[in-house]
């Protein structure tokens, strides 16, 4: 079987992919059909999304569960030139997987992630450990530090937390994050949502939304992840407010409300 280099580096296809193989055993099962068994998986960056993905050699994919796409997407991803169906457990998943017309990445096979696109494979896991949402980084770190810091969060004017008892949550490629304990936040003044996210850093979120009066806010300001990944177990049950919609003041200072692709909720 043909695999590529081992050497820890990304590099660029002409197709402006980004790609390193990865030297971890993953698995991608639909139900309780393993499709995937790779231990020469590469995670693949493509352009504009800050995301990766994984592809797999050929030999390491259940290729007998995949069909020539019936109506495959136009620009789904980037320069893709075939696309596959997935037939498993009497489904057919449409463009389940795709290959990428990349020299470099001949051979291999990517697939969709069924939280993160709503189809494809269901279950993930990196050695003994199930992952979500999407492969987890290399060049990027979450770290939650307990702090001693003075955290205010203000909405339209009106106090809504102050806490000195914060857990700070460094995430590269985002704003701070000031996990309050509960007793710190007017949690009266928000209502329980039905949104819940995935991250594969953090864990399951569940949200509250403002019903505290007449300030624009939008929905899904306020999140806590109740069962955090082993990482990052200092957030527990811990409480957070997007900065990009509230007003933060942290020790005396006012932060500038950060500009982020969550700085596009909708209100």
């Amino acid at each position: 079987m043909a695999t590529l280099s081992t050497a820890q580096s990304l590099r660029t296809t002409p197709e402006g992919l980004l790609w390193e193989p990865s030297e971890r055993w993953v698995r991608g099962r639909k139900g309780e059909v393993t499709v995937v068994d790779s231990r020469h998986p590469v995670l693949v960056w493509e352009p504009g999304v800050p995301v990766p993905l994984y592809a797999f050699p050929r030999a390491e994919v259940r290729e007998d569960l995949l069909r020539p796409a019936r109506n495959p997407p136009l620009g789904a991803h980037t320069g893709s030139t075939v696309f596959y169906d997935l037939a498993v457990a009497g489904e057919l998943l449409e463009n389940a997987a795709w290959t990428f017309p990349a020299k470099d990445l001949a051979g291999h096979i990517a697939f969709e992630w069924s939280e993160r696109t709503g189809r494809g494979l269901d279950h993930w896991y990196e050695e003994e450990e199930e992952i979500f949402v999407h492969p987890r980084d290399p060049h990027k770190r979450v770290d939650a530090l307990p702090g001693s810091r003075h955290v205010v969060v203000e909405i339209g004017g009106r106090v809504v937390a102050d806490s000195r008892r914060p857990v700070l949550l460094f995430e590269t490629g985002l704003p701070t994050r000031y996990y309050l304990p509960r007793d710190d936040v007017r949690l009266d003044l928000f209502g329980p949502s039905d949104h819940r996210t995935g991250c594969p850093y953090k864990g399951t979120a569940v949200y509250w939304s403002w019903r505290g009066g007449e300030a624009d806010v939008p929905p899904d300001v306020l999140w806590s992840y109740p069962e955090p990944l082993p990482a990052v177990g200092a957030i527990k049950g811990l409480l957070a407010f997007y900065n990009e919609a509230v007003d933060l003041t942290v020790d005396g200072e006012r932060l500038r409300r950060p500009v982020t692709h969550f700085s596009r909720m909708p209100s």
